[in-house]
């Protein structure tokens, strides 16, 4: 879906008329009048809370699609914040929105990073990695190693490996080695993360 950011500033509009009349909009029964409502208050920053309130009942897919790409235009740590929770969704094209719109913001996705990575749900922790991959490589190195040396699913350990073999920086080889050792009975990880070893070995240069 087409997600244009949009940073918030100290110049955005105050609440007023319009953005009453957008945040009554996403009430309408009129699919339209929803939509537009939720294109227009991408200008208002504090429509980030009623955004993310209105999409998780949303059923028509054009507008919540609107609803997420809003959120995305108003970026910064409000706009994640609201999207994170989406994730969270049992509908997959939900998620996928939401997914969507985070990645569109990866100066913000720190904010929340931690939390999902420590999320109950082990679903959560899982896309989690996969939005490791917007973050700098030393950020990301960092909180996926993090994720090797404690995480219980190896399902979640192998997304965070998939991800480090692709962006990963010499500081993951540790804790790559001691989730090889936490997990011993799971042949497809240890190849995994040789893989990972070897790839992050050859992005590394050479010592003089």
């Amino acid at each position: 879906m087409p997600l244009i950011r949009k940073s918030s500033g100290s110049d955005a509009p105050p609440p007023g008329p319009d953005f009453e009349q957008a945040c009554a909009g996403l009430r309408s029964d009129q699919l339209d009048e929803r939509w537009r409502a939720a294109r227009a208050l991408a200008a208002f920053p504090q429509a980030a809370a009623v955004l993310s309130a209105a999409v998780g009942d949303e059923s028509e897919a054009r507008v919540r699609e609107a609803m997420f790409t809003s959120l995305a235009r108003i970026g910064g740590p409000d706009g994640v914040k609201a999207l994170a929770p989406h994730i969270r969704s049992d509908d997959a094209a939900h998620r996928t929105g939401a997914m969507d719109a985070l990645k569109a913001l990866p100066e913000g996705l720190p904010t929340v990073m931690t939390g999902l990575l420590k999320d109950p749900d082990a679903d959560v922790r899982l896309l989690a990695c996969d939005l490791a991959r917007e973050l700098p490589a030393a950020q990301a190195t960092a909180l996926l190693s993090a994720v090797l040396d404690a995480d219980t699913e190896v399902n979640v350990c192998a997304a965070a490996v998939d991800v480090l073999a692709d962006i990963g920086l010499p500081e993951a080889v540790p804790s790559l080695r001691r989730c090889a050792e936490r997990f011993p009975a799971e042949p497809f990880l240890a190849f995994a993360i040789r893989v990972a070893g070897d790839r992050i070995g050859a992005q590394a240069p050479p010592r003089g």
